[in-house]
């Protein structure tokens, strides 16, 4: 069993703190994915985990005991890097052995392990190749064979495949989670595309400027931010915010977007639920999908005009102009056929999400 638990780290860069207090506990064999945009703290996070970077206050915990003071080659973790780090004048088999060499395994026991992880990672007809003759998604593949073949407490992982293109990226995305899966070793991976994060995680670490914004598997993170931040950041494309305000009407709420002529219907419950917020200005946060369209004029959905429509296949998002704001709506293929069109739409109230607009938290209302 492999825990790692963080605890009340700090880390400064000079005058600026890159990690604020960060607590976090990672379980044995769980696959943890830090999510952020460049900058935020993630990479440190992670390479001070893996002892590449001292901290400068709170503890850091590999299965209960402090390893904060350890060296990297002291606290049994493999990293790989975005850079494939091989060393070009040795072949596959003998970069994947490398890290074997120095220990006191003998050489039959050695190749057995090689052989084994090149097994696991479906190259072992790349064994006799040097790493110039390699392609990208492979040469990832030794990288990581390298580190997995002494069998260490965890692997880190810091944007392992985001110098390969995208064909490249989804199947490593596969590789990657059918090999932790199959190891059962506990995983630590950095990256700031969201859709590895959502594909990979059994839960998303979400960061900005250093400080740890949710925690979360990627259905909670995606259906219930905890803030303006993470609504905003996870999702493609992201999530709609608006500010907004609600009225009460004689058998209904009514949330009016911005500065638009009418509001949106929503059940009366919503007052009570919004605590004291209703007459005070507010953030609605609305996912595309959210968003409905209609055609014909019915009950509930108030006229708007379309603006650009953008066909991703199997669906369009659409924008549609709510008084001077626009909302992106989520429609089948075809179903807008172009800019300039009047169409009917309204809010679902149970995809709808309310945050406080002076501290960016979600209000927690769910309808």
């Amino acid at each position: 069993m492999t825990q790692i638990e963080l605890r009340g780290v700090q880390k400064y860069f000079g005058a600026v703190q890159v990690i604020k207090d960060l607590n976090l506990k990672i379980d044995d064999n769980e696959f943890i994915v830090l999510l952020g945009q460049s900058g935020c703290g993630k990479t440190t996070t992670l390479r001070a985990i893996a002892g590449l970077e001292t901290i400068d206050g709170g503890d850091i915990l590999i299965d209960g005991k402090p390893v904060q003071h350890l060296k990297a080659a002291d606290r049994d973790i493999a990293m790989v890097f975005q850079s494939f780090s091989l060393y070009p004048h040795m072949s596959v088999y003998e970069n994947i052995a490398f890290p074997l060499r120095a220990t006191r395994k003998s050489k039959a026991e050695i190749d057995s392990e090689v052989r084994s992880v090149a097994k696991t990672l479906q190259i072992s007809d790349l064994l006799a190749k040097k790493p110039s003759a390699l392609s990208g998604g492979d040469m990832q593949r030794v990288a990581i064979g390298r580190a997995l073949v002494r069998r260490p407490k965890a692997m880190l992982m810091d944007e392992p495949i985001g110098a390969l293109d995208a064909k490249l990226r989804e199947e490593m995305r596969a590789e990657i989670k059918r090999l932790h899966i199959k190891q059962g070793s506990t995983s630590i991976y950095v990256t700031h595309d969201q859709i590895e994060a959502m594909s990979l995680a059994d839960r998303i670490v979400i960061m900005h400027e250093g400080v740890l914004q949710q925690v979360g598997s990627p259905d909670e993170v995606y259906s219930h931010p905890a803030n303006l931040f993470v609504a905003q950041f996870v999702g493609s494309p992201v999530m709609n915010v608006a500010d907004a305000s609600v009225t009460e009407k004689p058998s209904l709420a009514s949330v009016t977007v911005g500065d638009a002529a009418a509001g949106f219907e929503f059940p009366r419950a919503l007052l009570s639920k919004l605590n004291g917020h209703a007459g005070s200005q507010l953030a609605l946060g609305i996912r595309p999908e959210g968003v409905l369209v209609r055609r014909e004029a019915a009950e509930g959905f108030l006229p708007v005009e379309t603006q650009i429509v953008e066909p991703l296949g199997s669906f369009d998002i659409v924008d549609l102009k709510v008084g001077s704001k626009m909302l992106r709506a989520r429609t089948k293929s075809g179903f807008i056929s172009g800019p300039g069109e009047r169409v009917f739409v309204r809010i679902d109230p149970s995809q709808a999400h309310f945050f406080d607009t002076a501290s960016g938290k979600s209000l927690g209302v769910r309808l």
